[in-house]
């Protein structure tokens, strides 16, 4: 089962070193990560997607994770009220009137084109993952010459429903 794990960490060097060699050393897969500053000066927020097989693995990993030096708080969010976003930057091939076509199917996702060659076109698209993935597979029959995605982001609603908050303390 996929967990969504955030890490609010201190900013120093080698810290995402440390933690995703842990993570290595003890088998898990990172599906994905992402990290960036916290509202808070010298304090970062890591987004961690793992593919964890069940409830034991997971409570060992959140230890793991806790145990790290550098390391203030870890949670488990997938069962959450939860904000997640992706980037993703496409560049497909296309001019003349297959361009026109592009823009159509990009349209309803929001998406918008960033870069513009004499032979492709390079669309950024930022939404939920489950979005980002429908519009790459819209777009692959165009013919795809890049790819680059982001790692999920997320962090929590402000109002989380209470029989979820109860159902997933233990987790905490």
């Amino acid at each position: 089962m996929k967990r969504i794990i955030i890490a609010t960490v201190q900013n120093r060097g080698g810290v995402l070193n440390r933690i995703t060699g842990m993570l290595h050393k003890r088998q898990f897969n990172i599906e994905s990560i992402s990290v960036g500053s916290s509202e808070k000066e010298g304090i970062s927020n890591m987004t961690f997607v793992v593919e964890v097989d069940d409830h034991q693995k997971l409570e060992q990993l959140t230890k793991q994770l806790n145990k790290q030096i550098d390391v203030l708080k870890v949670t488990d969010i997938s069962d959450k009220a939860i904000v997640a976003r992706e980037l993703a930057l496409i560049k497909v091939g296309g001019s003349g009137q297959l361009r026109a076509e592009i823009q159509g199917v990009i349209a309803p996702f929001r998406a918008s084109v960033i870069d513009v060659s004499k032979d492709s076109l390079t669309i950024q698209v930022t939404g939920k993952p489950d979005k980002v993935e429908a519009l790459i597979l819209l777009l692959r029959p165009y013919g795809i010459k890049e790819l680059t995605k982001t790692g999920m982001t997320a962090f929590l609603r402000g109002h989380q429903p209470k029989e979820v908050t109860e159902i997933n303390s233990h987790l905490i």
